[in-house]
C-alpha cells in the first residue's frame, strides 16, 4: 500500500484528501452567538477565559474593529484585542504594578515611553510584526501615523480590565476607565 502520512488510505478512496466538514454549525463551537462577533473561522470574538482557549491572534487582531476587546482574562493574565483609528493613540498611561506586551499586526505608529509622563525619551517606530515590551512602571502611549487603523493585540500580567470588557471607542475606554476607578481622568490618562 502507498504511505500517506497526511491521510487515512483504508478509510478514504482518494488517500491523500480526506473530506473535510463544516463544524461551525455543531451545538457549543461557540458559546453564545449573541456576544462579540463572528470570525470567517467561525469563532465569535468575546471573552473566553480562564477556560482553556486557541486561536489565530493574527486573524482575531485584523478582524476587531473595536478600541478594546478582552479575548481572554484569567488570573494572571489577560489579552486584549485593540484597533487605533489614523490619528488616534492609545492615550500616555501607566500600569504600576503590571506589564504588558503588544504586538502590531497591521499598521504603523510610534511608541514613545519614559519614566516619567514630561520625558518619553524611548521612540521608536512599529509596524507589522513589532513587539513592544512595557515595563511596570512606565509611561507610554502608542499613536497610529499610518493610512490604516493599527490592529494590535496587547498582554497584560496581571490583568488590566474587567472580564468581558468591551470598549467600541476610545472615549468609551476612558469613560469606563472613570467609572473603574472612580479618580479624576488625570490620575490614569493624559491627552
Amino acid at each position: 500500500m502507498y504511505n500517506s502520512p497526511n491521510g487515512f488510505p483504508y478509510q478514504n478512496p482518494y488517500y491523500s484528501v480526506s473530506p473535510n466538514y463544516y463544524y461551525a454549525n455543531q451545538p457549543g463551537y461557540w458559546a453564545n452567538h449573541s456576544q462579540g462577533y463572528r470570525m470567517p473561522t467561525g469563532q465569535t470574538i468575546k471573552d473566553y477565559g480562564p477556560s482553556p482557549f486557541v486561536i489565530n491572534i493574527n486573524e482575531a487582531a485584523r478582524q476587531n474593529n473595536t478600541f478594546r476587546t478582552a479575548l481572554w482574562t484569567g488570573t494572571h493574565l489577560q489579552v486584549t484585542l485593540m484597533s487605533i483609528k489614523v490619528g488616534e493613540d492609545i492615550g500616555l498611561e501607566i500600569h504600576p504594578n503590571l506589564d504588558q506586551f503588544l504586538r502590531v499586526e497591521q499598521g504603523q505608529g510610534v511608541v514613545r515611553m519614559g519614566r516619567s509622563q514630561n520625558n518619553l525619551n524611548f521612540v521608536r517606530n512599529v509596524e507589522d510584526d513589532s513587539a513592544i515590551f512595557i515595563p511596570a512602571g512606565t509611561w507610554h502611549n502608542v499613536t497610529n501615523t499610518g493610512r490604516v487603523p493599527i490592529k494590535l493585540y496587547s498582554i497584560y500580567a496581571p490583568p488590566q480590565h474587567p472580564f468581558g470588557t468591551v470598549h467600541q471607542t476610545k472615549a468609551d475606554a476612558m469613560a469606563a476607565e472613570q467609572q473603574h476607578h472612580r479618580l479624576p481622568e488625570s490620575t490614569y490618562f493624559y491627552y
